[in-house]
């Protein structure tokens, strides 16, 4: 596991990755290493692996997310010339089905982010968590590192170091800028975070998530809402209301635009619910 500590200190300071996800490229390598014991590491032992994945159950999704896990590790391994012979090369993620982004309808956005009690500062706080979260569409890691300092409040936009240590603003409504001036007129600290909890210390990815969940079953809301339930919102409405999907993609932080297509299948489903719901012929034998 040596190699692979040197592989997770690469990934956070130097790659700029977040803590949850270095947490879940550790806990991969974790499960591997403890697999591998003091077997020699070759392509068979990856297979002995990946076949007791499968016979365990677990999902393809989780056995790809693993894989690769594996590839960025090996490859770093190479990089670093402590290994010559790449094997993960040949070893290929497993298909996944391409399921819609899990997103919330008008009515329980509204509901979600109506329902903290904003009398208090912590009810606030919390209001602000979600409607920042929507607002902007940024990643929880962003939210949790938000800085007082990056933010423009005339311009309502917001310096983000996004993944990979890349740079790029985004911006906020007039209902976000307005929670946002009450907040920090009753919050008064020594922090250079925008969220901070009890303890004067910044808000984690843990304790947002924690917010956010815990605040949408209060709500009532029926499905699992997470911080990127509500990424996935603000990019689906954004489509639905017209924006286009390179803007989108640029303002998500996205590199590549394939990875924001996805968000058009959310488009072209509601599209076609419209369809069949409206079309006089659409639903008659």
């Amino acid at each position: 596991m040596k190699n692979a500590y040197k592989f997770l200190d690469y990934l956070k300071f130097e790659k700029g990755f977040s803590d949850y996800t270095v947490k879940s490229y550790a806990t991969d390598l974790k499960e591997f290493y403890d697999f591998a014991l003091d077997k020699d590491i070759n392509i068979e032992l990856v297979r002995d692996y990946l076949r007791k994945l499968y016979d365990d159950k677990y999902s393809n999704r989780s056995i790809s997310r693993k894989v690769s896990s594996l590839k960025s590790y090996f490859k770093y391994l190479e990089s670093e010339g402590i290994i010559k012979d790449n094997f993960m090369r040949l070893i290929s993620n497993p298909k996944i089905e391409k399921t819609l982004p899990n997103y919330l309808n008008y009515d329980d956005l509204e509901k979600l982010l109506n329902f903290p009690d904003k009398s208090n500062k912590y009810g606030l706080r919390d209001a602000l968590i979600l409607e920042m979260l929507y607002s902007s569409g940024v990643r929880v890691s962003e939210l949790a590192n938000m800085r007082l300092a990056d933010i423009d409040f005339n311009e309502r936009k917001i310096l983000i170091l996004g993944k990979g240590s890349k740079e790029r603003y985004v911006y906020y409504g007039t209902k976000c800028a307005n929670l946002l001036g009450k907040y920090l007129k009753i919050d008064h600290r020594n922090s250079p975070y925008l969220f901070i909890g009890k303890r004067n210390e910044k808000l984690n990815e843990r304790e947002i998530r924690a917010i956010v969940t815990d605040t949408a079953k209060k709500a009532g809301i029926a499905v699992h809402v997470t911080p990127h339930t509500l990424r996935h919102t603000y990019a689906t409405h954004m489509l639905n209301e017209g924006a286009d999907l390179k803007s989108v993609g640029d303002l998500l932080g996205h590199e590549s635009l394939s990875t924001t297509q996805i968000y058009t299948h959310v488009s072209n489903e509601r599209l076609r619910q419209v369809y069949l719901k409206a079309h006089p012929r659409a639903h008659k034998n």
